[in-house]
């Protein structure tokens, strides 16, 4: 199959045919189209904020928030509950989701019991704090 040309009802080259082909990326004879350098039209929904060229996150990521955790605390694995004022904190490294907790300005961090997952989008960072943040802040108990 040859290359068509579009032609109004008295034969005359229609005017868009005149201007050139437009095919919105599929054509009649086979051909692939010519690639188009559009500059910042790729993808780029899984950049992480901060990151180097290529999307991989310069180093672990984490977000903090301070919580009251309702009666019964947060249970720890190095301390067991943790109660009263405290920072929860979200991080994600080396393809895993780890939850910790400290007291409200202390140094010591707490692993959270069972709150480690894999996760390999660190894009999905923001949406599992903010997960943990609604099951463990309960102030009003």
């Amino acid at each position: 199959m040859g290359e068509q040309t579009v032609t109004g009802s008295d034969g005359t080259p229609a005017p868009e045919a005149a201007a050139g082909p437009a095919s919105a990326g599929m054509t009649a004879d086979g051909r692939q189209p010519e690639p188009a350098d559009v500059a910042g039209a790729g993808m780029t929904a899984d950049a992480v904020p901060g990151a180097p060229a290529g999307g991989a996150p310069a180093g672990p990521a984490d977000r903090t928030t301070d919580i009251v955790p309702g009666p019964g605390g947060v249970m720890t694995d190095e301390v067991g509950v943790v109660t009263g004022e405290l920072t929860l904190r979200t991080e994600h490294a080396d393809g895993r989701v780890t939850l910790r907790v400290q007291y409200k300005d202390a140094d010591e961090w707490y692993a959270v019991t069972g709150g480690s997952a894999p996760l390999a989008d660190p894009a999905a960072l923001d949406a599992v704090h903010t997960i943990a943040v609604g099951l463990l802040n309960r102030p009003e108990g």
